[in-house]
């Protein structure tokens, strides 16, 4: 298990909506996210997600990947002379700069804030077929492994914002 640094600097470099399974995410500067369901108008928040219906059924409020991981696996893509990978090809509702995969991945099992909004890392995101079948690129699984980033169940509701830094719930 990986020891998480005393302070964390990462904060959201980008934050990503869907209405619905497969339409292209949408950048925003701030989006309402609402406890216990996610950002208000996204494809999962509003049950239209491509795994909305799957079982077992998993907390899908948020998912969170940082862009350092991006950058690993599109450095990885463009070695096999494959297409990179932006940060809304990922299909991940925030991007995070300032934190590398393994810190972001050591954030599954604990209570972390994101500006004011409280949050419990639920799982990794798992690198699935759905970015590769929908941009017809089928490297993103191995591209992506061990960096996919984390599903966050939301705690409480409010804004989050371009810039919100990430704190550990014990910080102050």
């Amino acid at each position: 298990m990986l020891k998480l640094p005393m302070k964390l600097h990462a904060h959201i470099q980008a934050i990503y909506l869907a209405h619905s399974a497969g339409e292209p995410m949408r950048a925003l500067d701030h989006a309402h996210v609402n406890a216990g369901l996610g950002f208000a108008g996204d494809r999962y928040a509003l049950g239209t997600g491509a795994y909305s219906n799957s079982e077992p059924s998993k907390v899908r409020h948020i998912s969170i990947i940082s862009i350092a991981g991006i950058d690993i696996a599109n450095e990885w893509l463009e070695a096999g002379n494959e297409p990179p990978f932006d940060a809304g090809d990922t299909r991940r509702n925030i991007v995070l700069a300032d934190i590398t995969p393994d810190e972001l991945n050591a954030l599954v099992g604990q209570q972390f804030q994101l500006g004011d909004i409280l949050m419990l890392g639920t799982e990794l995101c798992t690198p699935c077929e759905r970015p590769a079948q929908l941009l017809g690129r089928p490297s993103f699984m191995d591209a992506f492994e061990g960096r996919g980033g984390i599903r966050a169940k939301v705690l409480n509701s409010g804004i989050l914002a371009i810039g919100d830094k990430l704190s550990l719930a014990d910080e102050k």
